[in-house]
């Protein structure tokens, strides 16, 4: 099977999504790095341009357009150099929503998806802690039934949107002797009494990124916050990780084709022993090997996105899609900063940030050990 995505429409979305990025982005996002968050209300503006879960059915406040459309927005995002918002997007747009779009009742995705759509709530997800990070299993927070609530103790931390969040998925063990088996996901309404933020953590790329540990007190959770059924959480976990890994390789791809696209610029234009940068040999060789690694990355990211919309996509293959683009994405933002020379290491350039975005890349939503590891085991088996 193959997608039957209408091109021209996506192009057209593209050069709506470019214009909106340009008036109300641009001009400022170089003053928010500084500062270390994006503005609260960026969200509504968001929503009000038709960007945030585009994907999500009409009945639920989106617009029920085709999974790229989705990808679209992360792709922009991360090309023009804006790779925290991109991450932002990302958390938000393709993983809270589709947790709901696909897990959740009638009642909660009412509840929550129409506010994710216009930006009037921000989604995160909770599932790293201090002592587990990609061991899901090792995870401590716990959820204890109690009449018809449930308490929640722990803590959680590099959790994405947890200064702006309104709505987060929680991971919590409701039975710690069961293992994987023993975890719960949960609807947290950050209004709820016992939840807490801690700082908006200092991170040395991704600067306006909204990275934030989260504390629970003794959170009392209706259990009609319960998502799906108890001790499914790790189930449906594994459910969703893939297009999570998908969509974080589209945005290395994209994110390769803005640094690249700096470089090449910037090498037709500096003079370098009496000659434009572009017409050394060493130049011409560098960018040949970029541009060629960016080719084979975006034509097996564009093959992923059609799986997925098709059904076809497993686990193994989104996290080769994963590892490979992020894996590209910090040679090609390395590489294109060494043509840069010493510029290249001054905050003034873009390609500084390029660089320093990219790396988290290789770590959030699974490292790439990790994703070795899932690769392997689909060949060789497990050890």
């Amino acid at each position: 099977m193959t997608s039957s995505v209408d091109q021209e429409e996506i192009a057209l979305f593209r050069t709506s999504v470019i214009k909106a990025l340009e008036t109300e982005v641009a001009p400022h996002y170089e003053a928010w790095e500084k500062s270390g968050l994006v503005p609260r209300e960026l969200w509504n503006t968001l929503g009000d341009a038709g960007m945030l879960c585009v994907d999500v059915p009409e009945d639920c406040g989106g617009c029920g357009a085709p999974f790229q459309y989705s990808v679209v927005v992360g792709e922009e995002l991360a090309r023009m150099g804006f790779g925290a918002l991109s991450t932002n997007v990302m958390v938000h747009s393709d993983i809270v929503a589709p947790y709901i779009s696909h897990l959740c009742n009638d009642d909660q995705k009412q509840q929550w998806l129409p506010k994710m759509v216009s930006g009037e709530v921000v989604g995160a997800i909770a599932m790293t802690e201090p002592g587990a990070g990609s061991d899901l299993q090792a995870m401590r927070t716990s959820a204890v039934r109690d009449g018809d609530d449930y308490i929640v103790n722990g803590s959680k931390t590099f959790i994405t949107n947890g200064q702006h969040a309104g709505l987060v998925i929680v991971a919590a063990k409701t039975d710690p002797s069961a293992g994987a088996k023993g975890i719960s996901l949960f609807l947290v309404d950050t209004t709820l009494e016992g939840y807490s933020k801690g700082r908006n953590l200092d991170k040395i790329g991704q600067h306006s990124g909204d990275t934030s540990e989260l504390f629970f007190s003794d959170m009392r959770v209706p259990a009609s916050a319960l998502i799906g059924e108890e001790g499914k959480g790790f189930v449906y976990l594994m459910q969703e990780l893939p297009r999570e890994r998908l969509v974080i390789g589209a945005l290395g791809v994209a994110a390769a084709r803005g640094a690249l696209d700096l470089t090449i610029a910037y090498t037709q234009e500096r003079i370098l022993f009496g000659q434009k940068l572009a017409q050394i040999q060493n130049t011409r060789f560098e960018i040949a090997r970029m541009e060629t690694e960016y080719q084979v990355n975006k034509a097996f990211v564009s093959q992923c996105i059609n799986q997925y919309e098709t059904g076809e996509l497993d686990a193994p293959t989104a996290s080769m899609a994963k590892y490979s683009a992020t894996e590209m994405q910090c040679r090609v933002a390395d590489g294109c900063l060494q043509l840069f020379g010493g510029y290249g290491y001054t905050t003034e350039y873009p390609i500084s940030r390029a660089f320093m975005d990219a790396r988290v890349q290789r770590i959030y939503g699974g490292t790439s050990e990790v994703m070795k590891e899932i690769i392997a085991r689909s060949v060789l088996g497990r050890v």
